[in-house]
């Protein structure tokens, strides 16, 4: 009888200690685990952004930019040579691999490719080259800063495991090549990168850009602030509106927990046009939408960055922007910047790394950028690619 006791008690041990460890491994809020979310977006098939389901032909060209992608082909060669073979073997992908498309913000996220921390001195001086290679110098320091500001989040939860400025992973999709297409990614928490390169062209998107917190206030990297030219030109743009298209571009006076709509696993998002269109702007509310689209845009190297706005502005007439919550000093909010060829959205988020809470704060953000209609991870292109030299 006692021993049939102890056995009861030994699985029922058993059986509290699995769901504890279930619970550890449930996403915040009973969210559907990110393996699931992957493994249906996966399956799903890849369309891109859109505003109703449908893909606009013939946006996007294989054409020469007369501005050279080399410096960033000799970075990448560099970087890969430097790493062990069973680090290249890990890092290495096909140029039309779905490990473009397994990305996520979060923290708990399982990542391919070498990681900063498994990385010697000269390995991470040669991955910060290519960063460097590709990115303007404001987008490198947000990139870096963004790192440093995970570091912070470690020191306030003491949890190096899951927190750091080094658990960030790099893969290489392709061979770098200045004829062939391949790219490359950077994945971690609160910051992601997709590069694809083809010839002379460049897709830089999805991009995800963020921090919990925005700015650190104790540490190794006090002082370290991110995200703040995105938030407040946005609100002086809003301000800037005369109060009948501040009415029209106002979708939501009161600002939710969150907002954005196109982060992970979001690649065939539905997302309509909302807000105010420009072709409904005067000629200073015009150029100061370009002039907002241009402080997200101008995170890529500086020549790419302008041939990326001349894109976008050839479609400023069908570009929307809308926003959602207040416009004081302190308000939060969330805005979105729509057209056939851009998608930007910040949101300041509830918080969830520092404390818990429904309530939005300015010290959680988070922006999206991507390019819709088929072209997120230069997918267009490449499906035009492999179809005039592969007939596929």
């Amino acid at each position: 009888m006692k021993k049939t006791t102890s056995v009861v008690i030994l699985i029922g041990l058993v059986l509290v200690q699995l769901s504890q460890a279930q619970q550890r491994r449930r996403p915040p809020g009973g969210r559907v685990p990110l393996e699931v979310q992957e493994k249906s977006a996966i399956e799903e098939g890849f369309r891109g952004v859109t505003t109703d389901g449908k893909v606009i032909p013939g946006l996007f060209k294989i054409k020469s930019t007369g501005v050279s992608t080399a410096p960033v082909r000799v970075a990448a060669g560099k970087f890969l040579a430097s790493l062990s073979e069973s680090q290249r073997a890990a890092t290495l992908f096909k140029v039309d691999d779905d490990e473009w498309r397994k990305w996520a913000n979060q923290h708990h996220y399982q990542r391919q490719g070498v990681s900063f921390a498994d990385m010697n001195k000269e390995q991470r001086a040669l991955a910060f080259g290519l960063l460097d290679s590709a990115l303007s110098a404001r987008g490198l320091k947000t990139t870096r800063d963004i790192m440093r500001l995970n570091e912070t989040l470690a020191e306030f939860k003491k949890n190096w495991d899951e927190y750091g400025e080094w658990l960030y992973h790099i893969t290489v999709m392709g061979k770098p090549s200045a004829k062939q297409p391949w790219g490359w990614q950077l994945d971690g928490h609160h910051v992601v990168i997709n590069y694809f390169v083809l010839g002379d062209q460049v897709v830089m998107s999805p991009v995800f850009i963020g921090s919990e917190p925005v700015r650190a206030e104790w540490g190794k990297y006090k002082g370290t602030v991110v995200m703040q030219e995105e938030q407040d030109k946005g609100l002086a743009f809003f301000r800037s509106l005369p109060r009948v298209q501040r009415k029209a571009a106002t979708v939501q006076g009161e600002k939710g927990p969150t907002n954005c709509l196109a982060e992970a696993f979001k690649d065939n998002l539905i997302a309509e046009n909302i807000g105010i269109p420009a072709n409904k702007l005067n000629q200073a509310g015009r150029e100061g939408l370009m002039k907002l689209i241009a402080v997200f845009i101008n995170h890529m190297e500086q020549d790419h960055a302008k041939l990326r706005l001349t894109e976008i502005s050839e479609h400023l007439d069908e570009t929307y922007f809308a926003w959602i919550g207040g416009s004081a000093d302190d308000s939060v909010f969330y805005y979105r910047i729509q057209s056939p060829v851009i998608y930007i959205e910040f949101d300041h988020q509830r918080p969830i790394g520092l404390t818990r809470g429904r309530v939005p704060t300015r010290n959680h953000i988070h922006a999206v950028i991507r390019t819709p209609n088929g072209n997120d991870y230069g997918k267009d292109l490449l499906r035009q690619h492999y179809k005039a030299h592969h007939g596929k």
